[in-house]
């Protein structure tokens, strides 16, 4: 198993595949703020560690992998080969598929969320550049999320999950996408009342946690669900209460 320093290399490497990573840029990622003698000679010292490992996971040389060149260390490895360049890859064909071909972004959002094990480059965020693109991944991941339920949504309904769709649009009420998609694929399964009170309780979140008012696609969301827009679909089943007892609760 690889150290949190020798991971974060590789993490750092990985990051920007083909292209080298300065000896400096590196060395300031793992020891920052200390001061180091020795640095270079402790680097070159992670790096022959990582290339062991890598060696004895792929049976290439560890030196063929990670190469050093004249100001820096590259990883030798097609972008398409590393599970983050390959979810990014997949999320961004599924998501231009969402309005032509919903059923292809399926596919393809799914594979990309499936390389998902757990939080963003979790063992390497120790490193100031490692949490910074951990945290662009993780931003890309609740997108591609969004792109995947609206793909279903064009679909079918009963493909969404609507237990983590809700989890997730309470977890980032800033997102307002998802409120829209859960209102949305709420009134879609015929629980116009249980729509309405997703945008209330979304309101209520972005007050107090933002000092926000919600945005115009979520409140043309709540009136289009609020008339029944024909452009919104019709339930599946005929809703619990009419719109008109919601009327007054939205400005």
């Amino acid at each position: 198993m690889a150290s949190k320093r020798a991971s974060t290399v590789l993490t750092l490497l990985a990051m920007s595949p083909q292209a080298p990573v300065p000896f400096d840029q590196l060395m300031d990622e793992l020891w920052a703020d200390q001061v180091m003698t020795n640095s270079r000679n402790a680097l070159q010292a992670i790096v022959s560690r990582l290339r062991r490992l890598l060696q004895s996971v792929t049976g290439r040389k560890g030196d063929e992998i990670v190469r050093t060149g004249s100001n820096g260390y590259l990883l030798d490895a097609p972008a398409e080969t590393v599970d983050a360049h390959r979810f990014l890859a997949l999320a961004e064909a599924g998501g231009n598929l969402v309005q032509r071909n919903p059923a292809e972004a399926i596919a393809k959002l799914e594979q990309a969320l499936a390389l998902w094990r757990g939080p963003a480059l979790m063992d390497a965020q120790e490193s100031t550049r490692c949490r910074i693109h951990a945290v662009h991944l993780e931003e890309r991941r609740i997108t591609a999320f969004e792109d995947l339920t609206a793909a279903k949504l064009a679909v079918d309904v009963e493909r969404v999950s609507m237990a983590e769709l809700r989890q997730l649009a309470t977890e980032h009420s800033e997102r307002e996408r998802l409120s829209e998609l859960l209102m949305l694929a709420l009134y879609r399964d015929g629980r116009q009342a249980e729509a309405l009170e997703v945008f209330h309780g979304a309101r209520r979140r972005l007050a107090s946690d933002l000092a926000l008012e919600p945005g115009p696609a979520l409140h043309l969301t709540y009136q289009a669900i609020l008339k029944q827009d024909v452009v919104f679909g019709r339930p599946r089943r005929t809703p619990l209460y009419s719109g008109q007892a919601y009327s007054s609760q939205a400005s």
